[in-house]
């Protein structure tokens, strides 16, 4: 699987739906990462048990569709 990784920011509660959203449209799992804490990025309830007020790890396993790809560009920090 090509794997690919990004650093993103979802400090506001209305970015983490639209973020579930766009994680949603991808075939492969997805994952975020914050600390020990690896979660189900097409989950609301996964997200939100993580603290989300620092810059988290998102790894997409597989391809990530265009839109995807240009819909997560606002997240990605650094």
């Amino acid at each position: 699987f090509n794997t690919e990784k990004f650093t993103i920011l979802l400090n506001r509660i209305i970015d983490i739906p639209k973020f579930v959203h766009m994680a949603s449209k991808c075939c492969d799992d997805v994952v975020v990462r914050s600390g020990n804490y690896s979660v189900n990025a097409k989950s609301i309830m996964g997200l939100l048990s993580l603290d989300l007020s620092k810059p988290v790890k998102v790894e997409f396993y597989g391809r990530i569709p265009m839109v995807v790809r240009e819909g997560i560009n606002k997240f990605i920090v650094g």
